[in-house]
């Protein structure tokens, strides 16, 4: 008879570090080039909060900096599509980053990396 192993309740869950050494840096290198005010940005959560797509989808423009500033780029061109450019995000802005120029600037270094990789 084969004996089950005993549940204690726990499982393994998968490694979250971040390797920021491993991440491709460049397209933030980019993007801050064409756009400085990114330099600016303090991660307060304005643009999140009075963001139109962010009430209709899972949409935060704070993410998108923070994954872009990290180097994940992998799914950030799905996150970038999903913005209206309202210009809301703008507006609130404690500290004039031009949000809507972003990601714009995004999409652009995003679109030309693919380019460039195929």
């Amino acid at each position: 008879m084969e004996k089950k192993p005993k549940n204690f309740g726990y499982s393994v869950t998968r490694d979250r570090q971040i390797d920021f050494d491993a991440n491709n840096h460049d397209i933030c290198k980019i993007v801050t080039k064409a756009e400085p005010t990114l330099n600016l940005c303090i991660s307060c959560g304005s643009c999140a909060a009075t963001c139109t797509a962010g009430q209709f989808t899972d949409f935060s423009l704070r993410q998108v900096i923070l994954l872009l500033r990290r180097g994940e780029t992998k799914d950030l061109d799905k996150e970038v599509s999903k913005c209206m450019l309202c210009g809301k995000c703008q507006l609130v802005c404690p500290r004039n980053v031009s949000t809507r120029n972003l990601v714009i600037q995004i999409s652009k270094a995003l679109c030309d990396n693919r380019m460039s990789a195929s």
